[in-house]
């Protein structure tokens, strides 16, 4: 194991789309479960018997948290950890967080990568969205960033969203690649069942895009990131030569990994294990060095399902020397299908998606799959 994730379960507001796990209400026990987060680092310290390659902090929101804190937090990776000396270290930022004081820290405590949440680049969507920030806020705060010598910045942004045309679009990736970042993840919006996303959706306030126009802006954005550079090693990530995300591509390439904090997943090659999602028993059963996690072993099938869905969203492809059994005569019979349609091509024993295939990606994989 090479990676690791703390998911910091703080956010200043809800965002109307969103089904993380996370609190708005979390001043009174912050420091509390900030100890409780240390904690864990320490009662899992001997899980990684390899230096740390890569480390992500991800939420909810980690730049909310303040300086005292993210000392404690990085106090106790150095205590229990290991870091090799090019370990990239990733940091998700809202843009009302962002200020020169802010960054400048960042850099002390040895952050090399933020990844900063645009989502858009129109005010009116920021505002149904529930997001904290406007457009001028993004901006100013990336350019205040590369201004403070950060070389690595990703930004997020958000496609399909109601009421958005083509041309709005085009507009949001000119301006991202304007902006000169290293890394774009841009991502089909999803209505999830317990948002406030659905709900407006439900009572008709706001009209979900539909699939059709949501491939076009996918089209649309893989042709643009090519145009200016980026290559799309990802389904929905982008890098210029050398900046792909290597700790989310650990994820991708079935590589270990430990995560630490509520919710937070982990993977050692065979099972995966998560934390409860739920911040009082959280900070409580950690507190006591008591069980607050699940864990499950993966099947042959399930570890086999799991290396498609993922290698599949990838530029590397399926490994097909690396899955658990050779394919079977229906399961052969609907890759040639997918050939024909042009959908994915198999070189040197791996199997990629096409352009039009990755508008296909979760089906092609579910129609491989296997059930015990």
């Amino acid at each position: 194991m090479s990676g690791l994730y703390l998911h910091i379960p703080f956010c200043r507001k809800r965002c109307t789309y969103c089904d993380f796990h996370f609190s708005t209400t979390f001043e009174n026990y912050r420091a509390r479960l900030v100890q409780a987060i240390a904690t864990e680092l320490a009662l899992r310290a001997n899980e990684l018997n390899l230096p740390i390659r890569t480390i992500y902090f991800g939420g909810g929101t980690p730049s909310i948290l303040s300086f005292a804190e993210l000392e404690s937090i990085f106090a106790a990776i150095h205590k229990n950890y290991h870091l090799a000396p090019s370990c990239e270290i990733s940091f998700e930022v809202n843009p009302e967080d962002i200020n020169e004081t802010n960054l400048n820290f960042w850099k002390t405590l040895g952050i090399n990568r933020l990844s900063i949440g645009l989502q858009t680049f129109s005010d009116d969507d920021l505002h149904w969205m529930n997001r904290a920030h406007q457009v001028n806020d993004g901006l100013a705060g990336i350019r205040l960033a590369q201004g403070c010598g950060f070389k690595n910045i990703s930004v997020d942004l958000i496609y399909g969203l109601p009421g958005q045309s083509l041309a709005a679009w085009a507009t949001s990736l000119n301006e991202v690649f304007k902006l000169g970042v290293q890394h774009l993840s841009a991502y089909c919006l999803t209505i999830e069942p317990k948002t406030a996303l659905n709900h407006l959706v439900r009572q008709k306030k706001l009209q979900p895009a539909d699939e059709i126009l949501q491939s076009e802006q996918f089209l649309l954005l893989v042709q643009q990131a090519k145009a200016h550079g980026f290559e799309q090693y990802e389904i929905s990530n982008f890098g210029l030569t050398g900046f792909q995300s290597k700790h989310n591509s650990a994820y991708w390439k079935f590589q270990p990994y430990i995560g630490v904090g509520p919710s937070a997943h982990s993977f050692d090659g065979s099972s995966r294990r998560w934390n409860v999602r739920n911040n009082t028993q959280y900070m409580n059963q950690v507190g006591k060095n008591d069980k607050w996690f699940e864990t499950e072993q993966l099947s042959p099938n399930e570890r086999r399902n799991e290396q498609i869905l993922l290698g599949l969203r990838t530029i590397w492809g399926l490994d097909l020397h690396s899955l658990e059994a050779d394919w079977n005569q229906k399961e052969s019979a609907q890759i040639e299908e997918f050939a024909r349609l042009n959908w994915l091509t198999i070189s040197n024993n791996h199997m990629v998606l096409t352009e039009k295939g990755k508008l296909h990606a979760d089906g092609i994989a579910a129609a491989l799959f296997r059930v015990d």
